[in-house]
């Protein structure tokens, strides 16, 4: 996992399920599974936003059986 200052929520514990979440230099953000390092997905801080209220707001607890 390349070091961009990863970091991940208090609430992951030790656990190996975490997504860590860091500021790149360019401004976008970056995501990665603790799991699957390899892949990282990148965002930038909006759409982070937009997608942490739509979470919040339930927009998406029909994907959870």
């Amino acid at each position: 996992m390349p070091d961009y200052g990863w970091q991940k929520s208090s609430h992951s514990g030790e656990g190996n399920g975490c997504v860590h979440i860091a500021a790149a230099d360019d401004g976008s953000i970056k995501l990665v599974e603790s799991d699957d390092p390899d892949i990282i997905v990148t965002t930038t801080p909006a759409k982070l936003h937009a997608f942490i209220l739509g979470v919040k707001a339930g927009e998406f607890d029909h994907f959870v059986t």
